[in-house]
């Protein structure tokens, strides 16, 4: 039997079959049908918005769409069927002929959504939300698998249309095609790009679903996906608290959070995953932003924190390394006792050169350079150019070290003279050390052997599951493999981190162990 991923897989094949540039939004789309989910494609006139539609029917047995040109003038019936007016003459019920019409549609387009009357959205309100549709007096259960609307604008900032934007859960933008060779090919091509012939195995049926979406439910939200989400709503109101910013504040409540992760347990389960994984989170790109400009903060957002913090989320690397930081310290002040002195150091004039400090003129200029004195041999003269204050050469002369390393000797004139160097009083802290109480010892050993057992733990948890990730990483069905860097970064970052710490605390217990 074949698998649900093998079956997504081969569905999705015949789905993309001569589409040009369109697959991140048919995949999109085929997910959130999958999840019960509604979509919301953004983009001018002829860019393929009715055609993403017009694939995802041929995804389900049986598939049934309703497409509508919303209008100003738009009314209930055009939408969902006119009056009976049979009903209303024998049986006086204000009924409408619904089969025909979105009631009778599993897979529904409504383009320019946001013309839509307010009797229109409060019916499709009732639709997403309960998915029946009240027919007068009855409520006739409504089978839709997948709403898309589209518009060529983003609602207006009314709060009429808000409930209904909130629940299109993935918002897409869709442009002209960008490739030469995608945009000839698409221009030349003559085949009706309306047909799809899916073969029977791949379709998906209403009782095959309904089976997904139990199972969908059991699918595990890791405790690293939870954080990188709460970490993600952080960072969000962190930058609605931005003063000075020139991008709207992105409002999200809960229910689209709860919506969320319904998605990326859909995306797990149809890739053969009884858990959500970090790039799953990717996904979360498509359905944070309300308004264009939010959705470069939001890409960011996303990243940076499944690149900076993903897997570490899962260990508290944090707290980890605080710890770490503090057996350090604790170890490093019972050990160490420190003296403070004080001694004279020679002071460099702009890095390059020492002062003589001359008691009289007896030739012009006093500076040496570091790299000449350096080179003296204790008794014996050499000759050495001499500079002025703006360090121009001002002669040679033969010179050497002195007794002290703190002074020059000059031969000038058959006179032999010796100058003391410009030095200043420098703080030298030298450390002694002492062995620990054996009790202190004993506890520095059961603190040794908790954190090596706790890091090694993670090393080994996360090294049995780097296999399994890093190979089904770029298999993931609907977000892109360019992505993968930024979760395999972080997991071998994290496990270079646990090799450090762990390195860190072998340290200390060689420090307070091998004292004299």
């Amino acid at each position: 039997m074949m698998d649900t991923k093998a079956k997504i897989q081969g569905l999705l094949k015949h789905l993309l079959s001569g589409l040009y540039e369109r697959e991140e939004a048919v995949r999109l789309s085929l997910l959130a049908a999958v999840a019960g989910e509604s979509v919301f494609l953004l983009g001018p006139p002829g860019v393929g918005k009715s055609l993403v539609a017009r694939r995802l029917k041929y995804a389900f047995k049986d598939g049934k769409s309703f497409e509508y040109l919303m209008t100003r003038f738009s009314t209930p019936d055009e939408v969902f069927g006119p009056v009976s007016i049979k009903k209303l003459k024998e049986e006086d019920k204000y009924e409408r002929l619904t089969e025909k019409f979105m009631p009778g549609a599993n897979v529904v387009f409504l383009d320019e959504i946001w013309k839509s009357s307010s009797a229109i959205q409060n019916a499709l309100l009732t639709i997403l939300n309960e998915k029946v549709y009240r027919n007068g007096e009855q409520e006739l259960p409504v089978d839709l698998k997948a709403l898309v609307t589209a518009s060529n604008e983003l609602p207006p900032d009314e709060d009429s249309f808000g409930p209904l934007y909130d629940r299109l859960l993935i918002r897409y933008t869709l442009g002209g095609i960008r490739d030469k060779q995608q945009f000839l090919r698409m221009i030349t091509d003559v085949d009706d790009v309306y047909e799809v012939n899916v073969p029977e195995e791949y379709l998906i049926g209403s009782a095959e679903l309904e089976d997904w979406n139990k199972r969908i439910n059991q699918v595990a939200v890791p405790d690293v996906v939870l954080s990188t989400i709460e970490l993600i709503r952080h960072k969000i109101e962190a930058f609605n608290q931005q003063t000075g910013r020139k991008v709207p504040e992105i409002h999200l409540y809960d229910r689209r959070w709860k919506k969320v992760i319904r998605l990326l347990r859909t995306s797990a389960f149809l890739n053969n995953r009884d858990y959500v994984d970090l790039m799953d989170c990717f996904l979360m790109v498509h359905c944070l932003w309300n308004k264009q400009e939010q959705l470069p903060v939001i890409q960011e957002i996303v990243a940076e924190t499944v690149r900076k913090h993903g897997y570490s989320l899962s260990i508290n690397m944090s707290a980890l390394k605080k710890e770490v930081d503090e057996f350090e310290q604790e170890v490093d002040d019972e050990i160490k006792i420190k003296h403070v002195k004080t001694e004279e150091v020679l002071k460099p004039f702009d890095e390059e050169y020492y002062k003589m400090q001359k008691n009289g003129e007896y030739f012009t200029g006093n500076f040496i350079k570091v790299t000449d004195f350096n080179k003296f041999k204790a008794g014996k003269l050499e000759v050495m150019n001499i500079y002025d204050e703006e360090y121009k050469l001002t002669g040679r002369l033969k010179t050497g070290t002195d007794s002290g390393s703190h002074s020059v000797a000059v031969n000038h004139n058959s006179m032999n003279l010796t100058f003391d160097l410009l030095t200043y009083q420098k703080e030298k802290t030298e450390v002694t050390y002492k062995a620990p109480h054996k009790l202190v010892k004993k506890f520095w050993d059961e603190r040794y052997e908790t954190l090596m057992h706790y890091i090694g733990k993670q090393q080994a948890r996360m090294e049995n599951e780097k296999p399994e990730a890093i190979s089904e990483l770029p298999e993931n069905l609907f977000v892109s493999k360019d992505l993968v860097p930024l979760v395999t970064e972080n997991l071998n970052e994290v496990l270079q981190t646990l090799d450090r710490l762990k390195m860190r605390i072998e340290k200390v217990k060689h420090a307070y162990e091998n004292i004299d």
